[in-house]
């Protein structure tokens, strides 16, 4: 009997040792030795594209050369690596560099709050600091949410129940809680969120603040419509409400802007910090309009809120991000990769949705033998078949494709002519024909087949990560620094295990070669300075 490798061993005493909370370690059971740039190399000898990126921590890959370098700095100087809140050149710098990527509107007026080093704390701190400032209680979240794992971030994330939360639809083109998408889909959420607010009688009381998410990541990689964020944004203002923008997956470039909140022009009076700006080491903060600032002396603190190592590399990773212009690379090299897939998606009938901004790319995976639905479940259309058809199948403005358009039911008085008309929708006009229809909606989720793609991947040497409603969602989170030969190889390797999970589940005998997606054209924007690792072997 042969000795098994110790990678082997390990795994096993992770599996006996380790809580069973343990999540990413289940699907992929590798023993990471070496990492470099987008490569890591496991126990085993194998090496991966980690298209996982620490959950988007890694902007700059594994062990960037300007990482390790700030990281030795301090290690070599002397300097204490724990200083509580006290005040330190290295503290003094990584503020400093912060401030200087922040919104414009934000950074003449800013206050930074050093957390707990981890997301979940820092929304915990602004949950806390709004309802401070304002001397109101109740929160306005929204469907989908993910903000933490502790009580506070659990209680305005989409999965809590009996809460101090209030819930309001996240708009959504796929997936459309009111069966439209689009424009109009956008317009009735922001509808709905001016009705809770305004109405006396919704039982919603002024609250402490809004906190969302310009792209929900666990959520499915859904990005926020620039204009509806921006109505988010006049909707609080009118009613002094804190806007809290979730920027702990989004920040340092990764949708293709150094802030995602910078796409739609939104100013958040609070903004929740995590992952990359602590390049690759645990750092979380808050930055937030100076008129907030009413806290009492110990009203938020963390033991490890001074962490040196942190703040210098995340010094580092800010500047590097900011100097060599990886915002606007993440939105190049990301729009080929959506192009690309979404090429392959037209002949691979259960890849559902292909969506995200920049390098955070989701792929919706659906049960293409599943029933279609037109609309959410909670939402009823007009006609029997769930559609109104305003006419002869002419244009109806407003509509989310030109020719249909689904009315939601108030969920307190189903049926009542006045919900529509609440909503902006109304009955055809006089000598207009009116017909129902049953129209396609999205497909049922496929969890299933997600993981399937997963598994296949890693067979392939590359790593990615599941997320959304149903963990449906394949997600890709390269890091910003991923040449272009090596999104090739991510792309072929996907597309390869997309294949073969088709050829699996549904019978399909595609000729991958002529449906492969090309490599990116040279260029896809200015290569960064630091070239990552190899690009790994299956």
């Amino acid at each position: 009997m042969g000795v098994r490798p110790a990678h082997e061993g390990i795994l096993r005493r992770q599996s006996a040792r380790e809580s069973a909370a343990r999540t990413y370690a289940r699907a992929l059971p590798i023993v990471p030795v070496r990492a470099r740039g987008l490569t890591i190399e496991g126990a085993d000898g194998r090496r991966y594209l980690d298209c996982l990126s620490g959950a988007g921590t890694l902007a700059l890959g594994h062990n960037h050369p300007v990482v390790l370098e700030a990281i030795r700095k301090v290690l070599d100087s002397g300097a204490p690596l724990h200083v509580l809140d006290l005040a330190t050149p290295v503290k003094d710098a990584f503020i400093t560099e912060l401030f200087r990527t922040l919104p414009p509107g934000l950074a003449r007026h800013a206050r930074v709050q050093f957390c707990g080093p981890t997301g979940t704390d820092a929304v915990e701190a602004a949950l806390k600091l709004v309802r401070a400032a304002t001397g109101r209680t109740g929160v306005l979240a929204f469907t989908g949410a993910y903000h933490g794992m502790t009580a506070g971030s659990l209680e305005a994330s989409g999965g809590a129940f009996d809460v101090r939360v209030t819930r309001l639809p996240y708009p959504q083109d796929y997936r459309c809680p009111f069966g439209v998408g689009g424009e109009r889909g956008a317009e009735l959420a922001a509808r709905w969120t001016e009705s809770v607010l305004d109405d006396p009688k919704s039982g919603v009381r002024p609250p402490a603040g809004m906190i969302l998410e310009p792209v929900q990541g666990e959520g499915g990689v859904i990005p926020a419509p620039d204009a509806w964020m921006r109505r988010m944004r006049q909707i609080t203002a009118d009613r002094r409400i804190p806007l809290i923008a979730d920027e702990v997956q989004t920040g340092v470039g990764r949708t293709g802007a150094f802030w995602a909140v910078e796409h739609s022009g939104v100013t958040p009076d609070v903004m929740v910090l995590s992952k990359a700006i602590g390049g690759s080491l645990p750092l979380a903060v808050i930055v937030y309009r100076d008129d907030l600032d009413v806290w009492e002396p110990g009203a938020h603190a963390g033991t490890f809120r001074g962490n040196q190592l942190a703040m210098a590399a995340g010094t580092a990773t800010l500047a590097y991000v900011r100097t060599n212009g990886l915002a606007d690379r993440a939105a190049t090299l990301g729009a080929h990769l959506l192009d690309q897939l979404r090429r392959l998606a037209r002949d691979i009938p259960y890849m559902g949705d292909v969506r995200g901004w920049g390098l955070m790319i989701g792929i919706e995976m659906v049960d293409p033998e599943g029933e279609c639905r037109s609309s959410e479940p909670g939402w009823v259309g007009l006609g029997e078949g769930g559609w109104e058809d305003h006419g002869g199948g002419g244009d109806v403005p407003g509509s989310a494709n030109g020719s249909v358009t689904a009315v939601p039911a108030d969920p307190g008085r189903m049926g009542e002519p006045s919900t529509a008309a609440s909503l902006g929708l109304h009955p055809p006009a006089q000598g207009m024909s009116t017909r129902t229809k049953a129209a396609p909606g999205p497909r049922p989720a496929a969890p299933d087949l997600a993981v399937a793609v997963q598994r296949e991947c890693l067979r392939r040497g590359l790593i990615v990560e599941l997320g959304g409603r149903h963990a449906s969602v394949v997600r890709l989170l390269p890091p910003l620094t991923i040449t272009d030969e090596q999104a090739a190889a991510v792309l072929d390797r996907l597309a390869d295990a997309l294949e073969a999970v088709a050829r699996t589940h549904t019978g399909r005998t595609d000729q991958a070669d002529q449906r492969r997606p090309s490599p990116p054209q040279q260029p896809t924007g200015p290569p960064p300075r630091h070239r990552t690792g190899a690009e790994g072997t299956r």
